[in-house]
């Protein structure tokens, strides 16, 4: 695979002329997110494209759906009347680009601040979507891996004993995920990745939906609850349905343009599963770094966002504790240390680095160079906060008890502990999250400034 911009140009503009797209490649640029996979957006022929490929064969193997089958699914939805990009080239050996495609580059843009800017009218366009995916005809799509709530909840199981089974809050999720099984569903296309800053939007409306790399066979319910994740409304917590409305609003577009019947219940377990998956998956992320199948900053990062998904989880799932409970009040967090005095203490020299890098480095960087940088200030942050010894999210023996039934939310102090526990990871990991502060004023007693 080639590493430098022009002989990654030049390898485009080859595999682009056997797709009869011809030109110089132009303006390549490495977008930035994406947690998986690479996009790089270029011009070539008068017309504007993205590169879309996997970091390596090791980050592809084992994965249920190659960049193929991605591809596949693509034009599947496309040929449905889904907006989505064309697909004009998959991406060969001999190209020496790896594994991936290339795409048309829609009208637009992914950036989540921009669509949550948008109108209500932004929450209807995504359901519509949503309901022609659900519409496909899932024998086109037999490729697709498929998931069923049980089978799933099973992998689920097997990802948390082989992240050491010692998480409390996620065996709390999946105990509840044990006990919630919905009945079989119809099962449909589902796209597994449909929120804000995977849809393409333009002028405040729609025009395509992104990252096909999670499709699989499903419910649908899953696709409606996943973009409703905390995490995926980017701070807007006072609209539940996807950051732009509320669910009541979503869930009768999603009716009116064709989807089913809305089911509540079916929606909150898929809303707890994806959670669980999620935290799962953040610690799977340092499992692809160590391992050397993706060795960018981005994924050690990434690995500590876990915590987020621990307090959703645990707001998530507080409705279901005695009201005793859930109004016992959460002991106070450890202050911070003091400063330091003399020599320069570990902390103080992270928060000059930082302060360096935000000074003299920044002002000299552009598109993701520059948000790699935030991602390298906010690994610096990480480390600084946990050197004050705040953290305290491990603990197998209490996790162990909760999925045996030993413990659970009726247990006397078992939900202020983990909401103690979910706060004084979370002020380590990701102080700036933006369901901490409100859930810190809800649970009380945890007040305090921590940055």
């Amino acid at each position: 695979m080639t590493d430098t911009a022009a002989n990654l140009a030049a390898a485009l503009e080859q595999a682009m002329a056997r797709a009869g797209r011809h030109g110089a490649i132009a303006g390549l640029q490495r977008l930035t997110g994406g947690a998986n996979m690479e996009s790089w957006r270029f011009d070539c022929g008068g017309g504007r494209y993205v590169l879309r490929r996997a970091p390596s064969a090791e980050w592809l193997a084992g994965r249920a759906l190659d960049m193929a089958g991605e591809a596949r699914v693509i034009r599947l939805a496309v040929a449905g009347g889904v907006p989505a990009p064309e697909i004009v080239l998959e991406l060969r050996p001999e190209d020496g680009l790896g594994a991936g495609y290339v795409m048309v580059c829609l009208a637009g843009s992914a950036d989540p601040e921009l669509a949550l800017g948008s109108t209500a009218a932004l929450a209807e366009d995504i359901a519509a979507a949503m309901a022609k995916i659900h519409a496909l005809d899932p024998a086109q799509a037999a490729h697709l891996p498929r998931l069923e709530a049980p089978a799933g909840i099973a992998r689920l199981a097997a990802q948390f004993d082989a992240a050491g089974a010692d998480r409390p809050i996620i065996a709390l999720g999946l105990a509840w995920l044990r006990a919630h099984v919905p009945p079989p569903a119809r099962l449909c296309v589902v796209h597994g990745d449909l929120r804000i800053g995977n849809v393409m939007v333009d002028q405040g409306r729609l025009s395509g939906v992104l990252d096909w790399e999670l499709a699989h066979l499903g419910d649908g319910h899953e696709d409606l609850a996943y973009g409703c994740m905390t995490v995926w409304r980017f701070g807007r917590l006072d609209k539940p349905g996807l950051g732009l409305t509320d669910i009541a609003h979503l869930a009768h577009a999603y009716q009116a343009a064709g989807g089913e019947p809305f089911d509540a219940a079916r929606f909150r377990f898929w809303l707890v599963y994806r959670t669980v998956w999620w935290a799962l998956g953040c610690l799977e992320m340092g499992k692809a770094w160590r391992s050397g199948a993706d060795r960018s900053l981005e994924r050690v990062v990434v690995a500590r966002r876990t915590a987020e998904q621990e307090l959703d989880l645990l707001l998530l799932l507080a409705d279901d504790a005695p009201l005793a409970e859930a109004q016992r009040p959460v002991a106070p967090l450890a202050p911070p240390a003091p400063a330091a005095e003399g020599e320069s203490a570990a902390a103080e020299i992270l928060t000059a680095i930082s302060e360096w890098l935000a000074t003299t480095v920044k002002p000299q960087l552009q598109g993701r160079d520059r948000w790699e940088l935030a991602v390298a200030q906010n690994a610096l942050g990480i480390v600084r906060r946990e050197l004050a010894g705040q953290r305290r999210a491990h603990d197998r023996a209490l996790a162990q008890a909760i999925l045996a039934g030993e413990a659970d939310l009726s247990t006397p102090g078992l939900l202020a502990d983990l909401r103690h526990r979910a706060l004084a990871t979370l002020i380590s990991d990701m102080p700036k999250y933006p369901a901490l502060a409100p859930a810190m004023a809800q649970w009380s007693g945890a007040f305090g400034e921590h940055t």
